[in-house]
């Protein structure tokens, strides 16, 4: 008999933890052990229920959510999964959740999808903390970034460039592109990113990485231009395509159905990517659960580009890699930690 997943729903809201426990009970792999409405509470029941995975409201009275996180993390170790409000100040404070430790987020049910669509992707959530190594979450304790020197301009060489980098991620994926992005020079060739996460949720983190990197990075819009010293971030809840004018690549922000139960999908990107890019491509598949990335990955890979995925040691969920490198659509497999350096030896 399959092991079920533990998992305790910690949430000042009795709705919330009515609607998690509901949802998740008609999982046949998942089983809610506990419910606790305050930091306190959830304390104990973690110490008295052992669970293998924790959903954490972020903004809950007596103590926050993330100041719970912090004193989890360094005392008891767990994949927890941030719930927030899906809002420009819920993106931000998730933000620091993951860098604190936490490996996934998700909106409260009613504000970003229907209760059918959060507890699909909650369960989904839920099977990727549970195969997120403890030694990963040891290892993420929050550091002071050093800010880069005001004298960096950030400015992109021409609104034209040959190559383009392609990038996408899921689980773990805020900490590992940041690792990627941050020692890359305002030379770089375009960049377009999709990593899983809700809307406002991809403001915050593009504004975040804009102030730790040399090249520029945004959340990206219709119609922009993949340009040099350029990051373009898929928003949440929308698809991001590549594409091409004459020399000049851009970006088409869509809507449409989820892909790999995805919204923005990687395989979206990738797909379009090997069409329009071809052998001027590069592409790179980070840390996450599940397939997404990996058939598109395979095209590219076919259409002559060069493509980089990231090893199991140093990923949190070695899911997304480990498909693409097992369909034969990756070149090189290498630890998070040189993959910067190997996309600027490629360029």
């Amino acid at each position: 008999m399959m092991k079920k997943i533990r998992v305790l729903v910690v949430d000042d809201s009795a709705v919330v933890r009515r609607v998690f426990s509901e949802e998740l009970s008609r999982q046949s792999d998942i089983e809610v052990i506990g419910t606790a409405p305050d930091p306190y509470v959830a304390r104990d029941k973690i110490v008295q229920l052992r669970p293998d995975v924790v959903t954490l409201d972020i903004e809950m009275p007596r103590m926050d959510g993330l100041t719970f996180l912090r004193k989890l993390m360094q005392h008891y170790p767990l994949p927890v999964i941030i719930v927030s409000s899906l809002t420009k100040k819920g993106g931000v404070l998730s933000l620091e959740a993951m860098e604190a430790g936490a490996v996934d987020v998700i909106c409260k049910p009613g504000e970003a999808y229907s209760v059918g669509d959060m507890s699909e992707q909650l369960a989904g959530k839920i099977r990727g903390a549970a195969q997120v190594r403890i030694d990963h979450l040891c290892r993420r304790v929050v550091q002071t970034e050093k800010k880069q020197s005001p004298l960096i301009v950030k400015k992109s060489l021409s609104e034209s460039t040959h190559k383009v980098i392609a990038i996408g991620a899921s689980t773990g994926g805020t900490e590992a592109l940041k690792q990627v992005l941050i020692n890359l020079p305002p030379t770089t060739p375009g960049i377009m990113i999709v990593q899983h996460m809700p809307p406002n949720f991809t403001t915050s983190f593009a504004q975040r990485l804009n102030t730790l990197c040399r090249i520029s990075v945004k959340e990206a819009e219709d119609g922009d231009v993949v340009s040099p010293g350029r990051a373009l971030l898929a928003p949440g809840n929308y698809h991001m395509i590549m594409r091409r004018s004459g020399a000049r690549y851009y970006v088409n922000i869509k809507s449409g159905p989820m892909v790999c139960h995805q919204r923005p999908a990687v395989d979206v990107l990738f797909n379009s990517v090997a069409v329009y890019g071809g052998a001027n491509a590069i592409g790179v598949i980070l840390t996450g659960m599940g397939k997404d990335g990996a058939q598109g990955m395979l095209k590219m890979h076919e259409a002559g580009a060069r493509t980089i995925a990231q090893d199991e040691g140093s990923c949190v969920v070695f899911g997304m890699p480990k498909e693409a490198i097992a369909i034969g659509g990756v070149d090189r497999v290498l630890p998070l930690d040189q993959i910067g350096q190997s996309i600027i030896d490629m360029v």
